[in-house]
């Protein structure tokens, strides 16, 4: 059911693609490292300060109900306004946030820090901007506890405010190259009326409720992510406050997250492009390893290890699960590229990114309780692994179907 896409060239020559590589790469990086880093540390001052299993998890409550809101005016605006103008007013409102973030933090005690903590992640979660990842993501958290430790979260705090402007200022130098005959041509004086907003919203929903391969993937993706915030949440719950492992484990865990993620990326970039040839295969078999990880890391909690052994048996199954991870979501968003029409595209995956997180919410809220009610963290990591697992196996027909129906 692949979409032929109108052959439209823009010439540009090599030096300025190559300025270009390198503006974004080293934007990407700036925002990525300080955002992983800042997004890190806000954990681990939530945990210091309430202890709770849900202060990981806070931004994936926030997140999805905001994009549950912004779900039309979002997914319109990607298709209608030239990118460069998102990412000035996305990356504008944000730097303010930050500013009044860091005012405003240090006049809250305790619990009550969730208060501008909430406010500034209800804007941060409306910006559109996504980081690439990179080498920053490996860095970010080994960065991230050293330096909690060294500047405390005000620290964090400033230093975020400084990699936002950089990267603004590098964002600004960009030439965005866009088609003469493309959709921002003639939406610049077009009204925006709430009609006209549903309307396009509901053309593209539309087109989602005719794609099966789009509806079984959903099926698939809501179970996941609900399952997997307890992996999210309970990592670092499970390891500083029931195996009082201290902050340095969770460092690696997550270091070996982000080194799986980059090797997954990169393997995906250096294996020549095969479309939609074995797609089954190629979505599945992460799904089945992603499962098994979850169980395997289950079992190491559950079992009696130094400090040391959790963080370097954590990190290599945490490496195996984020290799995986990359390898399903940029598999299936490839091909949504190459099936779905380019006026579409954007509303199609803020509709997909905004129901595949829409559980979450409930998932934070439910294992937040479940860990906080049991001194096996572990254990619960084992049954949701099981869980996952059969969930997966029930979809294996539904799957292989959905996508052979849609193959030209």
């Amino acid at each position: 059911m692949a979409i032929k896409q109108p052959d439209l060239t823009i010439n540009i020559s090599n030096h300025q693609s190559s300025l270009q590589i390198f503006k974004a790469a080293a934007s990407n990086f700036i925002s990525s490292l300080s955002g992983k880093m800042f997004t890190f540390g806000l954990g681990l001052m939530l945990l210091d300060e309430t202890h709770s299993a849900i202060s990981f998890g806070i931004n994936m409550i926030i997140s999805p109900i905001v994009g549950l809101l912004c779900l039309v005016p979002i997914g319109n605006l990607i298709d209608t306004y030239p990118h460069k103008t998102v990412l000035t007013g996305s990356l504008t409102a944000r730097t303010l946030a930050l500013i009044l973030f860091a005012a405003s933090i240090n006049l809250f005690t305790a619990t009550a820090k969730l208060i501008p903590i909430v406010l500034f992640l209800i804007i941060d979660a409306i910006s559109t901007t996504q980081s690439a990842i990179s080498l920053s993501s490996i860095l970010s958290p080994a960065l991230g506890v050293g330096l909690y430790s060294l500047v405390g979260f005000s620290g964090f705090v400033i230093l975020e405010i400084v990699a936002t402007l950089a990267s603004f200022g590098i964002m600004l130098t960009m030439k965005f190259h866009y088609h003469a005959t493309n959709q921002f041509a003639n939406s610049q004086h077009a009204p925006v009326t709430s009609h006209s907003q549903f309307a396009k919203f509901h053309s593209g929903l539309n087109y989602m409720r005719s794609r099966t391969m789009i509806k079984i993937t959903i099926l698939l993706s809501v179970i996941l992510n609900f399952l997997y915030t307890a992996v999210t949440i309970g990592i670092p719950y499970i390891l500083k406050d029931q195996l009082h492992t201290g902050n340095g484990p969770i460092g690696v865990l997550e270091t070996g997250s982000a080194i799986g993620m980059l090797l997954g990326s990169l393997l995906l970039t250096l294996l020549p492009p095969t479309g939609q040839k074995r797609l089954f295969l190629k979505l599945i078999i992460p799904v089945l390893i992603l499962d098994s990880q979850i169980l395997l890391l289950g079992v190491l909690f559950m079992t009696s290890q130094a400090p040391t052994g959790y963080a370097l048996l954590g990190s290599f199954i945490m490496g195996i699960l984020a290799f995986a991870l990359v390898i399903l979501n940029i598999t299936f968003q490839v091909y949504l590229q190459q099936t779905v029409p380019t006026k579409l595209l954007g509303r199609v995956v803020a509709t997909l990114t905004t129901v595949n997180s829409s559980i979450m919410p409930i998932g934070t809220l439910m294992f937040t309780l479940i860990f906080q009610s049991t001194t096996h963290g572990g254990l619960v990591l084992i049954i949701n692994g099981i869980l996952l697992l059969g969930y997966t196996l029930l979809l294996l027909r539904p799957l292989n179907q959905a996508i052979h129906s849609e193959q030209p």
